[in-house]
């Protein structure tokens, strides 16, 4: 049992180190079939061509099928850059060179090693030529042109050559790394607007443009009408599913159990109170409009007669106030599965709500933005917010009949607003700043 726990712990380490050295092929390999997923997808929905809106499909098919490039493209980016990492702090050669002899003697293990490796520097080449092709197409600068294959001085040699051998062995041309330019050789020698010019020329003659710009067109169109569509239906359908199941179904319900038996007419002793607060102030003024109608002034039997008419009145209202507190309960959870169930059975529209947000949002002033910013902060977090949420959370309580308890009311006041500037004041340091820092800049100023 002793000699177990460390033979144990050797191959734990043994399976360590080997997961830790395939790090760049693990690497590769899972941006490669990110890569072949989307060749997939152009394959078999755009006949090989670019993942771009088309006549063929909708705009909900159209934003599945954007999400999806987005997502395998973001795992090309991260995987290519896990590569190019490991790469640079791991030894291309931790494999040990074994010798290995043929029956005649003439191959060596440092042969077959350098076979080996030119084996698999080939097979490196294609997969990122292919994840290159990929990515020229929805993204050009970001090929993997910048991902250089270190290797070690024994073979590196192999890289720079014009030709490789593919493991399938054709002798395919493999072109050469990129040189860095120089600032000078970057520098044009026409000043950068008079280029813009001639380029936004190049753009209006070009005979396709009209097209480019139709389609651009139709697509946010098409998008801005999904969107409304969406707010729409998660503003309308909740309300009517309110109204309908409340007036409709729960109301007959409630109504037929509470005639049929013994009824509580208030539900908490809130309500209780504001009857008697009421009850005492009609009982004054009748008092005192008694006292100032010298002529015609009632008699006590009749006092009492006005008073019973203003009980039964004030029963009337607390039972029916309770009765609508008790359907209320029901119809918004029917309204909230309602609105659950249009976000369930519509991520698609709601991918395309988020890009005509933000492109809303974002497309704003500076200005606009900051004011929006102090706008939104002054009402749920500033100084007079108290008031406010003070004012919902009553009418919160007296929509579900409960009891306004002012102690809780007081305790949420003080904790919520504070976690939510908090909250707040963190999306526009992390996010923001980082988005608009313009926009930052107009808040603070326009804040102080």
């Amino acid at each position: 049992m002793k000699r177990s726990i460390p033979q144990q712990v050797y191959s734990f380490l043994v399976k360590a180190q080997q997961w830790y050295l395939d790090t760049p092929e693990r690497s590769l390999e899972e941006a490669y079939k990110a890569a072949l997923l989307i060749k997939a997808m152009e394959d078999e929905h755009f006949n090989g061509q670019k993942i771009a809106p088309g006549a063929s499909y909708g705009g909900s098919a159209i934003a599945y099928f954007q999400s999806e490039l987005q997502k395998h493209l973001k795992t090309i980016r991260m995987r290519l850059t896990e590569f190019k990492a490991s790469r640079s702090w791991i030894n291309p050669d931790y494999q040990n060179i074994t010798k290995i002899t043929k029956s005649d003697g003439t191959v060596t293990g440092k042969d077959s090693f350098a076979i080996q490796k030119r084996d698999n520097q080939s097979r490196i080449l294609e997969k990122l030529r292919f994840i290159d092709d990929i990515l020229a197409k929805y993204d050009p600068e970001a090929t993997v042109d910048s991902v250089v294959v270190t290797e070690s001085p024994s073979v590196s040699s192999d890289l720079a050559r014009s030709e490789q051998i593919a493991p399938n062995g054709v002798v395919k041309n493999v072109s050469p790394a990129k040189k860095t330019k120089t600032k000078a050789e970057t520098t044009s020698v026409l000043p950068r607007s008079i280029l813009s010019t001639i380029n936004r020329l190049k753009v209006e003659l070009d005979p396709r443009a009209e097209d480019e710009v139709v389609n651009k067109f139709r697509n946010s169109q098409r998008r801005t009408f999904v969107s409304i569509r969406l707010i729409l239906l998660l503003i309308i359908v909740p309300f009517l599913t309110q109204q309908l199941s409340k007036n409709l179904i729960i109301s007959p319900i409630v109504d037929h159990f509470r005639n049929s038996q013994e009824v509580v007419i208030f539900l908490n002793s809130e309500m209780e109170e504001r009857a008697l607060i009421e009850m005492q102030r009609f009982e004054e003024q009748l008092k005192f409009r008694n006292l100032l109608n010298e002529e015609m002034q009632l008699s006590p039997l009749q006092i009492e007669q006005q008073m019973h008419e203003k009980v039964r009145d004030l029963v009337e209202n607390f039972r029916q106030e309770s009765s609508n507190a008790v359907k209320n309960v029901f119809a918004d959870l029917l309204s909230v599965g309602a609105f659950t169930w249009l976000i369930v059975t519509s991520r698609k529209e709601l991918e395309v709500l988020k890009e005509f947000m933000d492109n809303v949002v974002y497309g704003l002033s500076d200005s606009a933005k900051a004011f929006i910013i102090i706008l939104f902060t002054d009402i749920f977090v500033g100084f007079h917010s108290t008031h406010g949420w003070e004012v919902l959370l009553g009418t919160a309580s007296r929509h579900f009949g409960l009891p306004e308890n002012r102690d809780f009311i007081f305790l949420f006041i003080a904790t919520f607003p504070v976690i939510l500037d908090a909250v707040f004041k963190y999306w526009i340091f992390r996010y923001l700043n980082r988005i608009s820092p313009s926009a930052v800049a107009t808040y603070r100023n326009m804040n102080e």
